[in-house]
């Protein structure tokens, strides 16, 4: 049974956020000076609209709470309590309901998406090494698969860290063991004592997934000072569920920060990216310079949106955790029967079992169909891969034009040969 995760009616989930929004500060009402900030322009985003006392969500976009800060941790600007709790319930829920955490023992927040939260950790891991053993950026770096989000470049060019990618198997897509070794063998060489080491719940291109014990292992062999950042901006809605014994957890007591997007898998507004750490690690990111923000600022961002967070609550609260494992199990399904018409087929592909992801590579797909189904290459210029990602919206019935037209294009040719 989950901990946390509910499924709540719709009247349920509205009556929830209403009396969040009544908790929050009503700039009509009350007298409020002295914040930089007020409800959306009512003479563009009219409040009073009949729709919006049936419109939980947009009635929290026209009233703009600012989340601004870390509210996990205790203090945060008390303007914005009812939907600030909202987000506080939701952080525990994903940490110990879908990554497999102890209740109470981690902090969070909703970022703006996966690469600012797979940037807060890293922010983090710097600065915790820098205070704490004294490192000198030259001594830091980023270790990553070589299918890595260009999160990890963007990081390591921003904090001014290393970054250090290793191939990956052609066949599972992890990292090969020997070259990991060797990677950290010539970065122990060149100085680096410190690593960010970032394995992935399901890479952007392929639904590939590291694996953490070869990982470790690995890194046990040196005297690296190291932490472990899980990039799960794609997998993290889904590969916890449709594997349960998901070891890119909290349950591995290595793991200490990871990183969902909800905006992906989860179906919400852009702008919905989740940072999950332990506790006592937030610290290394405060601002103390913030002064004016009660309870100081630990976030990357900053100021945000409250409704990002009641968006994502409402989506795993409508659906509940099992209504969550069944949208789950029914994807598996449409990918496999992806994976068996191309088997027909003899269309070479990858895909992670447990994945709804199906990469193909491009020598079996005209650039027209490429086009005319919105298939995404791995490169725009000169693709090697052509990836299909079963969403929502991707059912049997829009995939089996392109599984015909393949099937044409081959007869055709093996009848001109």
């Amino acid at each position: 049974m989950k901990a946390i995760w509910k499924k709540y009616s719709e009247d349920e989930i509205k009556s929830r956020i209403f009396k969040a929004l009544e908790r929050n500060v009503n700039y009509q009402k009350q007298k409020i000076l002295g914040l930089p900030a007020s409800y959306l322009d009512d003479k563009v985003f009219h409040q009073d609209a009949s729709f919006l006392k049936d419109a939980p969500y947009m009635s929290t976009m026209v009233q703009n709470p600012n989340h601004i800060g870390c509210h996990t941790l205790g203090t945060s600007e008390p303007f914005f309590s009812g939907t600030q709790e909202i987000e506080k319930e939701l952080i525990e829920l994903v940490c110990v309901d879908i990554l497999r955490g102890e209740k109470g023992k981690h902090d969070g927040y909703i970022a703006s998406g996966g690469t600012e939260a797979n940037m807060q950790a890293i922010w983090i891991y710097r600065n915790y090494f820098q205070r704490e053993f004294g490192a000198t950026n030259d001594q830091i770096s980023i270790l990553c698969n070589a299918d890595n989000h260009y999160s990890m470049d963007k990081a390591a060019n921003v904090l001014s860290v290393g970054v250090r990618k290793v191939e990956v198997d052609q066949e599972n897509r992890e990292m090969k063991p020997e070259l990991l070794h060797s990677t950290l063998k010539e970065a122990w060489k060149k100085g680096i004592r410190y690593i960010i080491a970032v394995p992935t719940m399901m890479t952007t291109m392929f639904g590939s997934v590291d694996d953490i014990e070869t990982l470790v292992d690995t890194l046990e062999q040196f005297d690296f000072h190291y932490e472990i950042h899980v990039d799960g901006a794609y997998g993290g809605f889904y590969y916890p569920f449709s594997n349960p014994k998901n070891t890119l957890s909290f349950a591995h007591p290595k793991v200490t920060s990871i990183t969902l997007d909800a905006h992906k898998m989860a179906q919400a507004p852009y702008g919905t990216g989740i940072f999950v750490i332990r506790k006592n690690w937030m610290q290394y990111a405060n601002t103390r310079e913030a002064s004016y923000v009660a309870g100081e600022d630990c976030t990357l961002i900053g100021s945000r949106s409250g409704a990002n967070a009641i968006s994502i609550w409402m989506i795993l609260m409508k659906y509940g955790p099992y209504g969550w494992e069944e949208k789950i199990y029914i994807l598996q399904k449409r990918t496999n029967w992806i994976c068996k018409k191309l088997d027909d087929l003899q269309i070479d592909y990858f895909r992670h079992p447990l994945s709804n992801i199906v990469t193909m590579r491009s020598k079996y797909i005209p650039k027209d169909l490429a086009q005319e189904f919105g298939l995404i290459p791995d490169h725009y210029q000169a693709p090697k891969w052509y990836k299909i990602v079963v969403m929502e919206h991707v059912t049997i019935e829009k995939v089996y034009p392109l599984i015909e037209k393949l099937a044409n294009r081959i007869n055709n040719n093996k009848a001109r040969s």
